[in-house]
């Protein structure tokens, strides 16, 4: 069995395309995801509802994590997927990681991971705290797939994501997959993200072009293989599933100073000073992007 996890920026579209990716999968593969965001919408488009009930809700209900049953909080979503939610707290009341740590524990106690040839973790945002860290430190995940952009707070996520990975490498045997670069339409943002890639030591594993398909699929709460299974997108996320299914590249990531990130956005005309900026204004003047008058 192997494990996975999905980390990235929040807002960057991780769960949207980890459920995609994991339809993708699912053709062959027999899966869980395990939730690990308090906002609980990691199984939404395998369950095609607004949010499973998690494990931490019931448990405040009950009393105990022990009075759970397995099949109350473990639902059976698109293509036979398996679906849980760890959940957490109310806003600004305890640790949300806590609920990591809660649900893993019960879900391996319960017998879930039996049967299985990937367990998926979708995680929030970045690495803020030891709950989140959870997959990595104690060797649940062993490969993590970072969602990112060319947008400058995206990279930094992921660069702050493989500090994690490389703080419990050694001890967890956690390594980085890959960089998954799910479009937000910025310039050269390939050649951006594959030379973050090589900067860190890993490969960007996919390039996932926008498509206002994927929102037309999310409204529906579907994932785009199950509304469009013959379009572009589908294809997209299926050969990435592909990438990851077959990926031996696991690395023990080599993550880069705040100073350096800077010096490669610079480099690719996405950050500098006075000057630069008036060099991408004119350019966009130009070019049509904005307003002479601005």
């Amino acid at each position: 069995m192997r494990q996975i996890a999905f980390y990235g920026k929040g807002g960057i579209g991780k769960s949207t395309t980890s459920q995609n990716t994991i339809a993708g999968l699912a053709d062959t593969q027999r899966i869980m995801i395990v939730g690990c965001d308090p906002k609980a919408d990691s199984t939404r488009l395998m369950l095609h509802s607004k949010a499973q009930t998690t494990i931490l809700h019931l448990a405040a209900e009950r009393g105990a994590v022990e009075d759970l049953e397995l099949e109350e909080v473990l639902l059976t979503g698109y293509k036979d997927v398996k679906c849980v939610e760890s959940g957490g707290p109310e806003p600004g009341v305890g640790c949300a990681g806590r609920g990591i740590i809660t649900a893993i524990n019960f879900l391996e106690e319960e017998g879930a991971y039996e049967d299985l040839d990937f367990v998926s973790y979708d995680v929030l945002g970045d690495v803020v705290c030891g709950g989140f860290a959870m997959p990595i430190r104690e060797g649940k995940a062993q490969e993590i797939y970072i969602v990112c952009s060319g947008e400058m707070m995206a990279m930094y996520a992921a660069n702050n994501i493989a500090r994690g990975i490389l703080k419990y490498a050694h001890s967890g045997g956690v390594r980085l997959g890959g960089l998954i670069c799910n479009s937000r339409n910025v310039d050269r943002e390939v050649e951006l993200i594959e030379a973050l890639a090589e900067k860190l030591n890993t490969q960007m594993i996919h390039f996932v072009p926008r498509d206002n398909i994927v929102q037309h699929a999310e409204l529906r709460r579907m994932t785009v293989i199950e509304y469009a299974p013959e379009s572009k997108q589908a294809e997209e996320y299926r050969t990435l599933a592909r990438k990851i299914e077959n990926n031996k590249n696991l690395v023990i990531p080599t993550p880069i100073s705040m100073d350096e990130l800077e010096e490669l956005l610079v480099e690719f005309g996405l950050l500098g000073g006075e000057d630069e900026y008036q060099k991408v204004l004119e350019a966009d003047k130009a070019g049509g992007k904005v307003p002479a008058s601005v």
